[in-house]
């Protein structure tokens, strides 16, 4: 097994393979976790695709991600500190203190390290993720949905505070004039705090639709037919049985078009901007090294 990956976007099949037999070590205490709390969630993008069409990772896949309804999703949040192995894996999300810059919740392994480039320069858990990404209730009213898009970009923003990748270059041009005009932290969080409380306000059970809300433009204009994500089925992945949601097809081809269908070859590698991995030792070890450089260094860098 590789323990130490410098170049992700260029990892040979080897890092990338244990890579994902890490991942599937979160994977399979969440579950675990889900099951004894009694939470829902299901694979979803890349690992819901893997499930299907690979029984298992994509071969280039460098991440594990899932969705659950805001409800387990805020469960969760307060289920975790009390009762998961909090030594080991821990509970990460965006507050006013701390700025993963991802607008998403994750699971972090601890005892492992997975330093991204934008965070680079914070002084937080850089542990292995399994990405969580809430869904919500989505208005029929056109205008209440506009009004939730709105919301829904201005909270990814300002909970981020990270300049948008792969959402276009507009999108991008704007949302640094934006960060350049609202720069106090106190101002940004009031915002993110506000546009979560309003994006989220469609409850699910009162809703014919649900959307993703955190997972960026392109995704956020779906409007999936509840009924998809009415409960789990259980697919094969890497050996184990791992739920997806019942309406799986409908929702892979919404939001991903004829996915048994490979990419072109030049995508097929993973998509994370990395500085340094490894699978064996805690982040906490690296501090100084390969992120807060600057900090350690007075500044000078």
């Amino acid at each position: 097994m590789v323990y130490e990956i410098y170049d992700l976007k260029n990892a040979t099949k080897e890092e990338i393979k244990s890579l994902q037999k890490k991942s599937l070590e979160i994977l399979l205490y969440f579950k675990d976790f889900c099951e004894k709390h009694n939470l829902l969630f299901y694979l979803c993008g890349g690992c819901c695709i893997g499930a299907i069409r690979n029984k298992g990772f994509i071969p280039w896949d460098d991440d594990i991600d899932v969705f659950m309804p805001r409800e387990d999703f805020e469960k969760l949040a307060v289920l975790w500190s009390k009762y998961a192995d909090t030594d080991r894996y821990s509970f990460c999300r965006t507050n006013k203190e701390v700025n993963y810059h991802h607008a998403a919740a994750s699971i972090r392994d601890n005892n492992t390290t997975f330093i991204m480039r934008h965070s680079k320069d914070d002084d937080i858990n850089h542990g292995l993720i399994l990405d969580i990404i809430p869904l919500d209730g989505c208005p029929d009213s056109k205008i209440k949905r506009l009004k939730q898009m709105f919301f829904a970009m201005a909270f990814s923003l300002f909970n981020a505070q990270r300049l948008p990748d792969n959402q276009g270059k507009f999108l991008r041009i704007l949302s640094k004039i934006l960060l350049s005009i609202f720069r106090s932290k106190n101002l940004r969080y009031f915002i993110w705090k506000y546009s979560e409380k309003q994006m989220t306000k469609y409850k699910i059970k009162d809703c014919k639709y649900i959307t993703e809300l955190v997972t960026g433009f392109r995704y956020m204009k779906n409007k999936y037919p509840k009924h998809i994500f009415e409960k789990a089925v259980y697919k094969e992945f890497e050996g184990y049985e791992m739920p997806v949601p019942v309406g799986y097809d409908t929702y892979l081809k919404m939001a991903f078009g004829d996915y048994m269908k490979l990419p072109p070859e030049e995508q097929r590698r993973p998509k994370h901007d990395t500085v340094y991995i490894n699978l064996k030792e805690s982040y906490k070890k690296f501090k100084g090294i390969y992120y807060c450089v600057a900090q350690k260094d007075g500044g000078k860098r």
